[in-house]
């Protein structure tokens, strides 16, 4: 089963891509619930999000919003223009309030 849960606040104002069909991405930071002296206290989650979904972050979402999505994993590569194979992970959303 891949399934991720979460609720935190958008880091800055969602990027949104594509005219007709919408993607949008932003990082979501979430507190962690136990924390200890001298460690973070959010973790700070990639998403995306695409067709309906994306266009309500995009005309309702902001930098600040509190938001609680429900979505699975993807990992992926690519290759940076240094030459470097960067490994990433994402959370495609399925269900946001």
């Amino acid at each position: 089963m891949n399934k991720w849960t979460g609720c935190g606040r958008l880091t800055s104002d969602p990027m949104v891509y594509g005219q007709e069909k919408k993607v949008t991405k932003y990082t979501l930071a979430v507190d962690r619930r136990f924390k200890k002296e001298g460690e973070p206290t959010a973790d700070f989650i990639n998403c995306k999000a695409f067709g309906k979904i994306a266009e309500v972050i995009e005309k309702y979402v902001r930098k600040g919003t509190k938001i609680a999505i429900s979505g699975h994993i993807q990992t992926g590569n690519y290759t940076n223009k240094d030459g470097n194979k960067v490994y990433t992970t994402d959370v495609i959303i399925d269900e946001m309030e």
